[in-house]
């Protein structure tokens, strides 16, 4: 059973920027002040004009990936709910929703523009400059990168940032070189041969640092390490291999809403039939034991491909309800801290239905050809971007960029790092708008986008 001390409470609602805010009646938990800033970031806006699994403006229905993040911050406030019910000597440790509700609304907020086209452009570009990926970026826009504070971004608690943490190890931890030649032109990028290493950017050691600092260091040191991954013989580089309490409850939320979500989309737009679902759904789950999931699962798909809307909505209701209360905690009595040391998981019977319906959506939603070639236009307009910037920054970045990048130019620590900043937090819109302005034959408008970051 936990025993959460004041103490350790306290560690974990520290901000490295020290704060002495006087605001008249304000009584918000430290945790529903990191909410707030989340939610009023300009970053966290950007989201609705980024792509989620279909491209923005395919079709106002569609979501983006800021719908996303809402609905996995309502699954994920769903689950702790569930937990605290289940669990009531955990309810110490599952105390704040404004804390599970900031980790679940923040988690997409580094992704760049273009889905994962734009995210292996990134990290091609920046190859020899420590890589780019998006987990990696949301920590560096919350610590660093958003302005709330002149230096540390929106200076969250401890506790928010470890429960951001998916891959809590450095890029230079992780990384394993393949040795692959650079490509000879951009339009010959594969987005197999530039997976990006899942992990933190080692530009951002200081702030990583303060966040572990609250644990043991056999805590910090076994948190943080990794092995070769034996889920994707694909990835070749390594893998961390424990999350936070926190993250785990955001991660089984991301991978419903996912799953789950975007397979409704899919089914709307034609994408996927009931044929399918029978084929690559309920024959590959015909061996599972859960009596409830079994039936459900065999009798959903009438539900699913109905033409009356009300039926289908119910039949995604009751998979998000089943997948959130089939999940439990799972202990690692490896672990002194009890954020770590406790961990939500899916109960083995649902965590393969999972896996089999994001694999679903996988085969005939992201692997569709058309998607593909949004995803491939996306990524040669990411890196005609990048090589520009790079080939003249002081010329062609907007004011506050150029100085953020003369700084660290002056300083030698990673200009490139402030380029890819840039670009990442740019719309699929406002990225589009510029490659026209800088590459196509049309001049008109070219000051229209001085406003827009």
């Amino acid at each position: 059973m936990p025993d959460t001390t004041e103490q350790q409470d306290n560690i974990w609602h520290q901000r490295l920027l020290g704060e002495d805010k006087q605001r008249r009646n304000d009584h918000r938990s430290a945790f529903q002040r990191d909410r707030a800033r989340i939610l009023h970031s300009a970053a966290f806006r950007r989201l609705q004009a980024k792509t989620q699994v279909l491209g923005v403006g395919m079709n106002d229905f569609y979501r983006t990936r800021l719908t996303h993040s809402l609905e996995v911050s309502q699954i994920g406030t769903g689950i702790t709910a569930q937990l605290r019910r289940k669990y009531p000597e955990f309810k110490p440790l599952l105390n704040s929703m404004s804390l599970i509700e900031s980790v679940c609304l923040a988690h997409d907020i580094g992704h760049p523009p273009f889905g994962h086209g734009g995210e292996v452009a990134l990290n091609y570009m920046m190859r020899h400059h420590g890589g780019f990926e998006g987990n990696g970026q949301t920590f560096r826009i919350l610590s660093r990168l958003e302005p709330y504070t002149p230096s540390w971004g929106m200076n969250l608690t401890r506790r928010t940032l470890l429960g951001i943490m998916k891959y809590p190890a450095m890029h230079s931890q992780l990384f394993i070189d393949q040795q692959k030649p650079d490509i000879a032109n951009h339009r010959q990028l594969k987005p197999s041969d530039w997976p990006p290493v899942k992990g933190l950017f080692d530009d951002d050691q200081p702030i990583i640092d303060w966040v572990l600092s609250a644990l043991s260091e056999n805590d910090r040191q076994l948190f943080i390490s990794s092995e070769q991954s034996t889920v994707n013989a694909h990835y070749p580089h390594l893998k961390t291999r424990f999350k936070s309490l926190d993250c785990s409850i955001m991660e089984l939320a991301d991978d419903i809403a996912y799953a789950v979500h975007d397979l409704e989309d899919a089914i709307v737009m034609g994408i996927v039939n009931q044929r399918q679902w029978q084929h690559d759904v309920v024959d590959q789950l015909h061996s599972i034991n859960d009596q409830w999931l079994k039936s459900e699962i065999a009798n959903i798909g009438e539900k699913l491909f109905s033409h009356e809307h009300h039926l289908r909505k119910d039949a995604i209701g009751t998979l998000v309800n089943g997948f959130v209360t089939a999940i439990s905690i799972k202990t690692n009595d490896d672990f002194e801290a009890e954020l770590l040391k406790y961990n939500a998981e899916l109960q083995a019977d649902f965590a393969l239905t999972l896996h089999v319906l994001k694999q679903l959506v996988f085969k005939y939603v992201i692997r569709k050809p058309e998607i593909q070639m949004l995803e491939y236009k996306g990524q040669q307009i990411i890196m005609e971007l990048f090589e520009a910037f790079a080939s003249d920054p002081e010329r062609l970045l907007p004011l506050n960029t150029r100085e953020r990048w003369l700084a660290a130019n002056a300083e030698n620590s990673n200009p490139m790092r402030v380029i890819a900043d840039y670009i990442s937090g740019m719309t699929d819109g406002f990225a589009g708008r510029l490659h026209q302005q800088l590459f196509g034959s049309k001049t008109a408008g070219i000051l229209e986008l001085s406003s827009e970051q």
